[in-house]
């Protein structure tokens, strides 16, 4: 059930009748859909409901232009369109809506996401990818209002990208760069400072992108007038209208219930985006939303009666039905006999969803109704147990919640008893509990052949007479390496195309390898990260570079809310493997610290999160990225650029491993870790500490996300009996996380002989100039006496206290 994308311009009256009532049909199956889902809400079978009633014609409009190899980037109303690109049935609809975990009859998030939330399959079961020219193509969606959009810049980009830029093998990806990304928002969401960071950014790319947004008058309960100058999102943005002279925008405006009108437009639309890379807004106006914003309340509510009479009126699907009927196109008596057909079919096809979300769960109830039937047969306990059993059995349309929580309780009425019934219910349950967390858990990072950890690593290789440098020159050389290894690969941010970054580490390579591989950027964070992640939807492979790492900021709820979750939203069938660069560490002032990773650590999980301590570590970390699948932040060291490194004579080909530690100096005193800038504090407190008889060990964990999966930290505390981790963040935040895994998850406790300490910087941020920095983060005498007051607690006589 999928509209016909092919408009042609001779066509038989009786064929487009045929396909004007196909329109229809899909327009009340959608609705429909919305009906009864809004019903099974209320009624308790499934949790939440956010549906695209009212928006359903200009969505069948839309789906006629577009095209194979085309992408979207929406928002939770658009249920219709994936209706029109056969991307979702009914029994789909509703699979979603009751969160079934299963992709074959959920596929768009396996049961993930509320219902709304659609996307397509980029990548097959073993994260290989797809041919995407040969199929419509949905970028999974995310719940935060305007943050489908920086993505949607990058969907867009990557056809610049391939029709531009020689070299590349668009197998899969794209024909001659002619695929439009298609974007959705609605009115209100449009007050948002990520939807003009998108706006003015497309339009300064010129990248072949159309935006349409649905105005219904309201944002929730809250009317346009107070959410948009003069109540019009076209009419403010009439600056960015192109001219003859000036590159910048085609704008439309037209009426969302305007059948004729809407085909027409989102044709035009297409073929100026697709032919002439120029972005296109389509205003749809005079939209209503029926069912109010979603289930958690009513329009009733907040809509006069007035608004609510003219909604009626104005209603699409009614405004279609009026003109089909006033076109001799069909009869009421027809459309009636239609819309009862369509009922039915919306009902059967909730109930075959219903019944496969229930089948395997009634399945595991029986498996488990029978265990604690032998259970209670064999124990003393028998009554309490039956007890339990009558509960389960009370529940005819259970959750796995309910199975494995009374599984679980009935363990405790045998906690002092031997049996095999007990021993069966015990393997039962954490057999039960292993298969099943991972329907809900599984994908956070790739799971295919390509993911970092089957990355083999590769040293560095010096020779006798290797160059020592700056270490922006190996990262400079190593970056070259890379735009000739990768033609797909590309990177972009502020300064980094024309002076080649701040720091010099891109130095030259606009002009070797060309503005669109090497490209400058406004100030724009959001959609610096967006343009990665859209393009790495595609197949390209994005570095991202974000000034310094107090600015990931700006870009922080993109990369947390979207980039993150790619894999884990989709179940692994999308992936963006792209890069975020930036620098930071030990820089002075307020706003240019660089430190605050704990809450980075806490926001992007999902992202590797890696802190080399020198250029070669950072230009290795680049390497096996490339090689892998998988997102990334690199922080390089902010002071280290001009610091000398030997140049390797394998640029370009020696790897880091990710989540492996390294350690710097060996020692059997204490365990001292740390990363990045300030590990050259803790090697210099660590060579001071040997003139007072302390011989400590140093490891730098290199990256963060993940953190020693090798648990070589535990093994050094095996050693030395004592820790203390140095971090220029404050108390609580990546020192905090680093103690937790290695207590945890690596159980050193066992090990310790003394307290376990971490020394963070002080609670405020850094104030300026060097005694600021001093007197704000760890210096070497802070490390150097908080590990002598280790040792004086340890052993007094043989280190008495220092002051």
């Amino acid at each position: 059930m999928k509209t016909n994308p092919d408009i042609k311009t001779e066509i038989t009256f009786e064929d487009f009748k045929a396909e004007v009532l196909n329109d229809y049909r899909l327009a009340v199956t959608s609705r429909e859909c919305s009906l009864l889902g809004r019903r099974e809400v209320l009624t308790g079978k499934a949790k939440f409901g956010i549906f695209g009633g009212g928006k359903e014609i200009p969505q069948i409009a839309w789906a006629k232009a577009f095209a194979n190899g085309d992408f979207r980037s929406g928002y939770y109303r658009d249920q219709t369109f994936m209706m029109a690109i056969g991307e979702l049935t009914i029994e789909q609809f509703f699979a979603g809506l009751y969160a079934n975990t299963d992709l074959r009859q959920e596929p768009m998030s396996a049961g993930r996401q509320m219902g709304g939330h659609f996307t397509t399959h980029s990548l097959d079961e073993n994260g290989n990818w797809k041919d995407l020219t040969k199929q419509k193509n949905s970028s999974a969606d995310i719940s935060p209002t305007a943050a489908q959009m920086p993505r949607l810049l990058g969907l867009a980009q990557a056809s610049k990208i391939y029709r531009n830029v020689k070299g590349i093998d668009t197998t899969n990806f794209s024909i001659e760069g002619n695929e439009v990304a298609w974007g959705t928002i609605g009115n209100a969401s449009t007050s948002e400072g990520l939807f003009f960071e998108t706006v003015n950014a497309a339009g300064v790319l010129q990248v072949p992108m159309v935006i349409s947004v649905w105005d219904d008058d309201y944002g929730i309960s809250v009317h346009a007038k107070h959410q948009t100058t003069k109540e019009n999102i076209s009419e403010i943005l009439k600056g960015f209208q192109r001219t003859d002279n000036e590159n910048g925008y085609e704008i439309f405006r037209v009426k969302g219930w305007n059948y004729p009108e809407l085909i027409d437009v989102y044709q035009r639309a297409g073929q100026i985006a697709r032919n002439e890379h120029v972005p296109v807004l389509i205003h749809v106006q005079e939209l209503t939303q029926p069912q109010g914003h979603s289930t958690s309340g009513s329009h009733e509510r907040y809509k006069d009666n007035e608004r609510l009479t003219w909604e009626v009126e104005h209603d699409c699907n009614t405004q279609m039905r009026k003109w089909i009927i006033n076109n001799n196109i069909a009869t009421d008596d027809t459309l009636l006999t239609l819309e009862r057909e369509i009922k039915k079919a919306v009902r059967d096809g909730k109930k075959v969803a219903w019944s496969a979300f229930l089948k395997p769960i009634l399945k595991e109830k029986n498996e488990v109704l029978d265990l604690l039937k032998q259970l209670a047969s064999s124990s003393p306990n028998g009554v309490f147990i039956n007890k339990l059993i009558g509960e389960l059995e009370s529940v005819n349309e259970p959750l796995r919640r309910d199975v494995l929580s009374i599984a679980r309780k009935a363990l405790r009425y045998v906690l002092f008893e031997n049996s095999k019934e007990k021993t069966t219910l015990q393997n039962w349950i954490s057999t039960y509990i292993e298969d099943v967390q991972l329907k809900y858990s599984s994908h956070l990072y790739s799971e295919s052949d390509k993911n970092v950890f089957n990355q083999t690593a590769v040293e560095p290789i010096y020779g006798k007479d290797s160059k020592v440098v700056d270490g922006r020159i190996v990262l400079r050389e190593n970056f070259d390496a890379i735009f000739n290894k990768y033609p797909e690969a590309l990177i972009f941010g502020e300064d980094s195309g024309y002076i080649g970054d701040v720091n010099q580490g891109l130095e030259g390579l606009q002009e070797k390898h060309g503005e669109l591989r090497i490209s400058d950027t406004g100030i724009r964070e959001a959609t610096i990260v967006g343009q990665g992640i859209g393009m790495a939807m595609r197949g390209l492979r994005p570095i991202a570079e974000i000034q310094y790492l107090d600015y990931l900021m700006y870009a922080l709820q993109i990369m947390s809310d979207d980039l993150a979750t790619v894999q884990y939203r989709t179940k692994g069938r999308q992936k963006a493997p792209m890069i975020v660069r930036t620098r930071g560490h030990r820089l002075e002032g307020i706003w240019h610290s660089g430190s605050q990773l704990g809450g980075i650590l806490n926001l992007i999980r999902g992202i590797h999160v890696l802190v080399p301590r020198n250029m070669t570590k950072a230009a290795g970390f680049y390497n096996t990225l490339l090689q892998s699948d998988e997102p990334a932040l690199v922080v390089e060291c902010l002071n280290g650029y001009r610091l000398k490194e030997k140049l390797p004579s394998n640029i370009g080909e020696f790897k880091t491993p990710i989540g492996v530690v390294e350690t710097l100096k060996e020692g059997e005193d204490i365990t001292l870790v740390s990363y990045g800038s300030t590990l050259r504090l803790v090697m210099e407190a660590s060579r001071e500490l040997l003139e007072v008889g302390i011989n400590a060990e140093v490891i730098d964990v290199q990256s963060l996300l993940p953190l020693d999966i090798n648990h070589d930290i535990v093994k050094s505390i095996a050693k030395t009996n004592r820790v203390l981790i140095i971090d220029e963040d404050v108390e609580g935040g990546a020192s905090a996380f680093i103690l937790n895994e290695i207590l945890n998850k690596q159980n050193a406790f066992e090990h310790l002989d003394s307290q376990p300490k971490t020394l963070a910087s002080k609670p405020h941020r850094p104030a300026y100039g060097t005694d600021g920095d001093y007197f704000s983060k760890p210096s070497t005498e802070d490390i150097f006496e908080t590990v002598y007051t280790i040792m004086h607690e340890l052993n007094p006589t043989n280190y008495p206290a220092l002051r």
